[in-house]
């Protein structure tokens, strides 16, 4: 009797520490895992509340993989890495291992400190003056760690980083001192009956499985789990058959209809008239607060007949691309001067707002390296914005050779070094900062001699240091968002640090950003950078164009430029270099070069000024943005 009793404090005592655990933490402890020995894979409470695995302490658990902490460390023996390669888990290829005291480097990857500092806590390596050796596989689904200190001959793990590609946003995670482990459950397939079973192998064997709810039902997918359960149990056909709870009553039901079409449609005839009176009211209050913003700021205002004769009637011949927010159109002025024309697509209050908006920031801010805001128009229902016109469209449209043969590396690093101040200039010199959220390759025009112009302000918004800058609208264009603004829904001036990072990674590799049909792992173009810039493996990636004009500088200034998109593409922000730093480094690599721009300026008919009748693709929106 006395046993039994022991036993079954013993039982509440456990279940309360796993309860207290688990209820503290930042995720669920799902099915295999558990804070009991008897658990398929398990897991240690600390003092903290926090969970640990092997000692390191849990960062997530997903239905595939479970992410740890690696903190760095200049006396960990890499023979402690073997420990994570266990029954029911193990590396996957999505890890690089940061090496020190190495006899050899592999496949000549060297990381210099300057990669290093500001990434990861140095505890007694301070200062770091000396280089890390890396280490990964993509091989396999998981690490093949055989023999890997004889391959490298290394005798310390400094750490780790975990490059994660989400192809559902085109994003890419980054995640310094960081391990990625994929798990599974020995044995035969025990999954729920509305479940798929995942076979898992590794080193072409199979280890286990994973279980999987098929769409339309959460849970764990396992038998002896939780299972699976439908996200909607309950749908019409089952409340008429009285599967739900409910009487199967039809006359009672279809009376109800009735009544409840009627009350519909009088509920939306009310509505519709108030919603018609409010939008009628908000659109003639923007439309004063639109005519009191641009009186002050002194905006010409050009007729709705005047616009329609630059264009031509908004003709076809002269459409320059399509936005998300607009049209744009070659336009000649009276003057007989050149615009580019952005016809908003949402004539109602959202519209306007993007017109009050981009009016307002571009009125306000003056550098040569930013696009000019000519005037605007409200009238015949339309809104319509003026800029200037850029005849050698876009750099996007230059680096995938949609215009012209090519740009060189010293036109490149000019562009690049520009876009920088420009947009440094928004960050520092402006009170209160203006954040872009939308840097891109396509938002970067050039002029007759190819000087960068940044444009589309239509999502950038003043940075008050007093707001959380929080927005639940998906906001900034895929493959240059800010992967930590899928978290937490915040954009910054780091922010605009990491799209700038994707920016120079197109200069010099000339690769589309997201391109589905490159391999998975390297669809996202800065997951591929990350990886190859990682590993010290920069060539492989750079522009075929610049070979045969590649000298010592050329080469140095390509793999400098590309260790400083390594920085700003950090998934942490906070390691991120300013912009201002950027746009000093930049300039520093370009100056070093001494040599004249003007000089590596193709001046032949495919890359000459474009025509009205020549255009932009319709993939690409304008001169002035292609998220208008």
């Amino acid at each position: 009797m006395f046993i039994h009793l022991f036993l079954v404090l013993y039982a509440i005592t456990t279940s309360s520490a796993a309860s207290s655990c688990n209820n503290t933490h930042d995720f669920p402890i799902p099915y295999p895992f558990g804070l009991s020995n008897y658990s398929k894979i398990n897991l240690t409470c600390s003092n903290t509340n926090q969970l640990h695995l092997k000692g390191y302490h849990v960062l997530n658990i997903t239905r595939d993989h479970i992410l740890i902490n690696l903190p760095a460390s200049c006396n960990r023996n890499v023979t402690e890495f073997q420990q994570l390669v266990t029954e029911n888990y193990a590396p996957t290829r999505r890890n690089s291992l940061l090496l020190d005291n190495c006899n050899n480097t592999f496949n000549d990857c060297i990381l210099s400190p300057s990669l290093i500092k500001g990434h990861f806590n140095e505890f007694n390596c301070k200062p770091m003056n000396r280089s890390l050796s890396c280490y990964s596989d993509d091989t396999s689904v998981f690490m093949n760690l055989t023999g890997l200190m004889e391959k490298v001959g290394c005798r310390d793990l400094y750490s780790s980083i975990t490059v994660d590609l989400d192809g559902r946003r085109s994003s890419v995670s980054m995640g310094f001192q960081s391990v990625e482990l994929g798990w599974w459950v020995k044995g035969e397939c025990g999954c729920h009956r509305k479940a798929v079973c995942k076979n898992v192998s590794r080193d072409n064997k199979r280890v286990g499985y994973r279980c999987h709810c098929i769409d339309g039902y959460d849970g764990d997918g396992f038998v002896e789990g939780d299972g699976c359960r439908r996200v909607s149990n309950c749908n019409a056909s089952k409340y008429m058959s009285g599967e739900c709870g409910g009487t199967t009553r039809v006359t009672v039901l279809i009376a109800g209809i009735i009544i409840g079409a009627f009350l519909v449609s009088a509920i939306a005839l009310i509505c519709y008239c108030i919603r018609k009176r409010t939008n009628l009211r908000k659109h003639k209050s923007a439309k004063r607060l639109l005519s009191e913003a641009t009186g002050s700021l002194n905006v010409p205002f050009y007729p709705y007949k005047d616009i329609s004769r630059a264009t031509n009637g908004f003709s076809e011949k002269q459409r320059l691309g399509i936005g998300a927010y607009g049209t744009v159109y070659a336009g000649k002025l009276c003057n007989n001067e050149w615009v580019a024309i952005k016809k908003i697509r949402h004539k109602e209050t959202h519209g306007i707002n993007q017109v009050m908006n981009e009016i307002k920031l571009l009125s306000s801010v003056s550098h040569p390296n930013l696009v000019r805001l000519l005037g605007y128009c409200i009238d015949k229902g339309e809104q319509i914005l003026v800029y200037e016109f850029m005849p050698n469209g876009t750099l996007s449209q230059h680096l995938q050779r949609e215009r012209g043969s090519g740009l060189s590396w010293k036109i490149r690093l000019t562009i690049a070094a520009e876009t920088a101040q420009a947009i440094a200039y928004l960050h520092s010199a402006m009170n209160p900062p203006i954040y872009h959220r939308d840097i891109k390759s396509s938002n970067i025009l050039l002029d007759y001699d190819y000087r960068s112009k940044v444009a589309d302000f239509g999502l950038s918004r003043l940075g008050m240091l007093d707001e959380s800058h929080v927005s639940t609208a998906p906001q900034g264009t895929p493959g240059y968002v800010d992967p930590q603004y899928h978290q937490n829904f915040h954009l910054s001036d780091k922010s605009d640090v990491y799209s700038f990072g994707v920016v120079l990674v197109e200069l010099i590799t000339a690769l589309k950003v997201v391109d589905l049909s490159r391999r998975n792992s390297e669809v996202n173009l800065a997951a591929l950078a990350v990886d190859k810039i990682g590993k010290g493996r920069v060539d492989e990636i750079i522009d075929p164009f610049l070979e045969p004009n590649r000298d010592a500088w050329t080469t140095s200034s390509i793999h400098k430029v590309a260790e400083l998109a390594f920085r700003c593409l950090a998934y942490n922000g906070d390691v991120r270099p300013s912009m201002t730093e950027v746009a000093d480094e930049l300039e520093q690599i370009r100056v070093s070069g001494w040599g004249r721009v003007d000089n590596y300026i193709t001046k032949d008919k495919d890359s000459s000024p474009v025509t009205v009748q020549d255009g932009w693709s319709s993939e690409q929106s304008s001169p002035s943005t292609s998220s208008l």
